[in-house]
């Protein structure tokens, strides 16, 4: 599949600064970067996202992506990234058809740094159909958490920023991305997929954030089964997801998790139970 020209701009991910503590003592600490990354779609002002800017490329493409602006990966011809003037340049072959109409309504979401959606946030859902046969065992479900708690990351550095990773259905992490809000991390990994032809029919979705509407259409659009937080969900979010039959999979810490949809999805495993229950 041919793929677009990309830059690799990678920016900064934190910053030094100096601190004073209650007793009058300076230290230098850590904290995560943020900055504006304005997109331009075919020299037209689309947005501007507040990010870390550890993956401005697969952000962007992520972005247009799960908006619905681009259908194909192969219509687009370029995405070119310049920290110095904080912006994005995306070309594509044919341009966006009716794309003034289809941005002219805008949805802002709930959540750190207010994501936002283009169109109604129901738009082509119920077009949208997850595999009836995907499962996840419960020991693939601990194998997910404890892969999250032991991996190295910046908010463990510097704290301020959600993350988000794509495993298989075994348990592989192929993919982790840190942000300043959990909808740009979802869309960094969106863009990675895309890039790299990865279906998510069978994949696995963490998120440190909470399941609102926003990410479970997301996870939806990108064709994921599972989606699992150590936060809650919204009362939108649950609905999406049993309209999807989707498994929404929240508190998950430790051993402990609430499976809220799509239980008929979790296969639970008699001997981790029986040890739970000792327990």
């Amino acid at each position: 599949m041919p793929r677009p020209y990309l830059t690799t701009a990678s920016a900064p991910l934190t910053r030094e600064v100096e601190v004073m503590d209650e007793r009058g003592r300076l230290s230098i600490i850590s904290i995560p970067a943020e900055r504006p990354l304005t997109v331009y779609v075919d020299k037209r002002e689309l947005v501007t996202l507040m990010t870390l800017g550890g993956a401005p490329e697969a952000l962007t493409l992520g972005y247009l992506r799960n908006q619905r602006l681009v259908k194909s990966i192969e219509d687009i011809e370029s995405i070119t990234v310049d920290w110095e003037v904080d912006a994005v340049a995306v070309k594509t072959f044919n341009g966006i058809a009716n794309i003034e109409e289809r941005t002219a309504k805008k949805v802002v979401t709930t959540g750190c740094g207010q994501g936002s959606v283009f169109g109604g946030l129901m738009d082509e859902i119920d077009q949208i159909s997850l595999p009836d046969d995907a499962r996840l065992r419960q020991s693939v479900l601990y194998r997910v958490v404890d892969t999250i708690r032991t991996q190295q990351s910046i908010y463990k550095q510097a704290g301020s920023v959600h993350g988000c990773a794509l495993f298989t259905a075994d348990g592989e992490m192929l993919y982790f991305v840190e942000d300043v809000g959990r909808h740009n991390a979802v869309d960094s990994i969106a863009g990675r997929m895309w890039l790299d032809g990865i279906s998510g029919h069978d994949k696995v979705f963490y998120t440190t954030g909470r399941l609102t509407s926003e990410m479970v259409i997301k996870g939806a659009q990108m064709g994921i089964p599972f989606l699992l937080s150590r936060s809650g969900t919204t009362q939108m979010g649950h609905m999406v997801a049993e309209r999807l039959r989707m498994s929404l999979i929240a508190r998950c810490t430790g051993k402990h998790f609430l499976a809220l949809t799509g239980k008929e999805r979790l296969v639970m495993e008699p001997h981790l139970v029986d040890i739970l229950r000792v327990a």
